[in-house]
């Protein structure tokens, strides 16, 4: 089955005959996605010294190689073992994409783009694998346990869906960065923050190729949606199997109950979106508020509408007002207790029950 890339093949041919003839790339020969990645052919997560070399030439570039900075905050290793945590999550999504693509299997056969999307791959792989050295190896230098890698069940089913799923968990990546920052800053990390914001610049340019992919423009908002840790914590747990990270306990996060967004093909206008959560025994509706996370804006409360008991779950309609706040790009929906106002992301994760669910709007 031959799956075409959306964008168009001339683009794709420049590409192809633009990649140099002696890149180096991962040998996925004998990887077998079964919810366990770890560790790769290479050792990682705990590649030895000869393999980090290699990991350096594949990521075309090194790990910093400058100095630990003097101490470390209890937030500041909060955040470090949270970027520890989806940086393995990130490993073992793209190598599993790349084993797929390599194997062109059913839906997963690119066409004239094969060996740009391989090349653009195997660095994106060696480059999250070097954000990950260097999160566990500043959590080990300060005494702190290494986060190591869960098992992991992604739910995509081909090349399109699983590059819709990337560019959504990347545009949510890079709003919890600036969560992350804002926290080593307030914390008197300063050392961190512009290592930090050199991988923020590295998140964007992927996601700026997974948006060409999904013929989308390469940029979506002046504003990058921000987002907070909680929120990309409760992320990366759903997309764990239970009970599989070994010492995800570690991290003192929030894990909030699944929210589900219905409504699929959402289009750039005011509409009603439809959500859904397993309702609790006890739950007074009447209390709760939905709440619209989007670009560097105060978050927007809404009214759950007509909700309706449904097998174990609540489904409800709620506003979403486009026009009025131009909401482009990622917005992160939660379902929160309160009416609110609220001034803050981080007030929003304060009182939310389930959540985030993400809306992507182009």
């Amino acid at each position: 089955m031959r799956v075409s890339i959306i964008y168009s093949a001339a683009l794709l041919a420049s590409f192809t005959s633009a990649l140099p003839t002696n890149s180096k790339r991962a040998d996925f020969s004998d990887f077998s996605p079964d919810g366990k990645y770890f560790p790769l052919k290479n050792g990682f997560p705990t590649p030895c010294k000869d393999e980090i070399l290699n990991i350096q030439k594949q990521a075309f570039g090194t790990l910093p190689n400058g100095p630990a900075p003097p101490a470390l905050s209890p937030e500041g290793v909060t955040n470090l073992q949270l970027i520890a945590l989806n940086e393995l999550f990130e490993v073992a999504f793209f190598t599993e994409l790349m084993y797929n693509i390599s194997n062109k299997f059913d839906g997963y056969d690119t066409g004239y783009g094969h060996w740009y999307v391989m090349d653009t791959l195997n660095a994106i792989i060696a480059q999250e694998q070097e954000h990950l050295l260097n999160a566990n190896g500043a959590l080990m230098f300060f005494k702190q346990p290494a986060i190591q890698p869960c098992k992991y069940s992604f739910p995509v089913t081909d090349f399109q869906s699983a590059i819709s799923l990337a560019a959504k968990f990347t545009d949510l990546v890079l709003g919890t960065l600036q969560d992350v920052n804002q926290i080593f800053a307030k914390n008197g990390d300063f050392d961190l923050v512009r290592t930090v914001s050199s991988v923020i610049g590295n998140e964007a340019e992927q996601e700026g190729v997974f948006r060409l992919i999904q013929n989308k423009r390469a940029t979506s908002q002046p504003f990058l949606t921000t987002a907070g840790r909680d929120f990309a914590f409760s992320v990366l747990q759903s997309l764990a199997v239970p009970g599989s990270c070994p010492n995800v306990d570690v991290i003192k996060l929030q894990t909030f109950k699944p929210l589900n967004v219905l409504s699929t093909d959402i289009r750039a206008q005011d509409q009603n979106l439809k959500f859904s959560f397993a309702s609790d025994a006890g739950v007074n509706v009447t209390d709760l508020s939905l709440v619209y996370i989007n670009q560097q804006n105060l978050p927007v409360v809404t009214d759950l509408i007509d909700p309706k008991t449904d097998g174990g779950d609540l489904v409800f309609e709620a506003k979403f007002p486009f026009e009025e706040y131009i909401m482009n790009g990622l917005t992160i929906a939660a379902v929160v207790k309160g009416k609110g106002p609220f001034a803050t992301v981080d007030d929003v994760a304060k009182v939310t029950g389930w959540g985030p669910g993400l809306i992507e709007v182009d």
